[in-house]
């Protein structure tokens, strides 16, 4: 453990001062307490990690797992989830099917070349929903004209489900993500009815197979000789049914937020669109909630690090959003640079548990960015950036609304 900390432990998650900015507690702790004490909202201990170095050697080293998070002793995030956030019916279970194998199979779904192949789709839908947007005039909200319902179609047409059920598992992700808001009964009752409708949603495609991901998990063509288990298809749809609609809309809304909230990023890029994927990669880093919560791991022995030892049994929160704005790792790194390059940034984790749907988010940012720019060069805020709200209690932390007019 590093310094000890005056006041005590922190409550974590630590609030921002606005919804653009990071606690001004970041700096602090990495110049004096960069392994320190918090607790989360059940109540229960944790270390939180905000070094650079720190974060990025904490998210590879095996002594420090995710699958440790089911044990007894693990923290719980929130009083109501008795059995910690990852021993959820849908966390064991792909957890049994093992974890490199789950990779191997899912990861190919996501690769940059087929992302490639999708953005056109991406582009093509985007400029639909500007359509809609103009149509309504301004101002209109990015976060429900644009930044939820395109990852929602992307993420139905990847694996194959009815769009139309949008409505449905956006309550479901609600209860997942939400620390404060929902007891323990009413958790596992949405996990229950969710894994009831994707479990639906298979048999249906048992009989009729489609061109999608969940179909061909069940292929053993597709599936290194064995299909995956009717429990991994029910998880693996749940788990990228979540991330690939309520990440991504937060990353667009935020993305949009930040270039518009000072007037000359925005300018710098309509001058000069071919920045687009280097200011996307600066706005992943940027952002102070875009790794959200951070990536939870349990210390199995003592580790040393070089900002102070976790001990053995410790419950850890790799802060990636912290970590990105390290000034010793970051020339300027309060500054967004669109042109910063290269960008090494850890919002997608790092190591073997690093995000398997960054190549779609990635693309995602950046097919949006295109159509805005050309659409829309004279797009600006509504409100005062300072004015902007976050959902509070949330794993996510999602922007509410970005209201903008042109």
């Amino acid at each position: 453990m590093s310094e000890t900390q005056d006041s005590g432990p922190l409550d974590y998650p630590v609030v921002s001062p606005t919804a653009l900015e990071p606690p001004g507690e970041w700096a602090e702790l990495r110049k004096k307490c960069p392994v320190a004490d918090v607790t989360f909202p059940s109540g229960d201990p944790a270390v939180l990690l905000t070094r650079y170095d720190d974060v990025r050697t904490a998210l590879a080293d095996p002594r420090l797992t995710r699958e440790g998070l089911a044990r007894p002793d693990a923290a719980r995030i929130t009083a109501g989830d008795a059995e910690g956030i990852f021993s959820s019916p849908m966390a064991r279970t792909l957890n049994d099917e093992g974890h490199e194998r789950w990779r191997r199979m899912v990861g190919k779904w996501f690769t940059a070349k087929r992302m490639a192949a999708l953005k056109p789709r991406m582009e093509e839908m985007t400029d639909r929903l500007v359509d809609t947007m103009i149509e309504h005039g301004g101002p209109a909200d990015v976060v429900s004209h644009l930044a939820l319902p395109l990852p929602v179609y992307v993420i139905c047409t990847m694996l194959g489900v009815p769009e139309s059920d949008r409505d449905r598992f956006k309550a479901w992700s609600d209860t997942f993500l939400n620390m404060t808001k929902y007891t323990r009964e009413e958790t596992e009752a949405a996990h229950r009815d969710f894994a009831g409708y994707m479990s639906a949603l298979i048999a249906g495609k048992r009989e009729a197979p489609g061109d999608d991901l969940l179909s061909r998990l069940m292929d053993a063509e597709d599936t290194e000789g064995e299909p995956m288990s009717e429990a991994g298809l029910v998880a693996t749809g749940q788990a990228l049914l979540l991330a690939g609609h309520e990440t991504t809309a937060g990353f667009i809304a935020m993305m949009t937020a930040h270039l518009l909230s000072v007037r000359s990023r925005w300018e710098r890029l309509v001058e000069d669109p071919t920045l687009i994927r280097s200011a996307v990669e600066e706005l992943l880093r940027f952002d102070p909630n875009g790794s959200g919560f951070g990536m939870l791991r349990y210390a199995h022995e003592d580790v040393e690090l070089s900002g102070g030892t976790v001990p053995r049994g410790t419950t850890v929160v790799c802060s990636m959003a912290a970590a990105n704005r390290d000034e010793r790792a970051w020339e300027q790194a309060d500054l967004m640079d669109v042109g910063r390059t290269p960008n090494p940034h850890l919002t997608f984790g790092a190591g073997p548990h690093s995000c398997l749907g960054q190549p779609l988010a990635r693309t995602e940012l950046q097919a949006v960015l295109g159509v805005l720019l050309r659409r829309l060069p004279q797009l600006r805020l509504a409100v005062d950036a300072d004015a902007l709200q976050r959902h509070e209690g949330m794993l996510t932390n999602p922007l509410r609304e970005v209201p903008v007019t042109w």
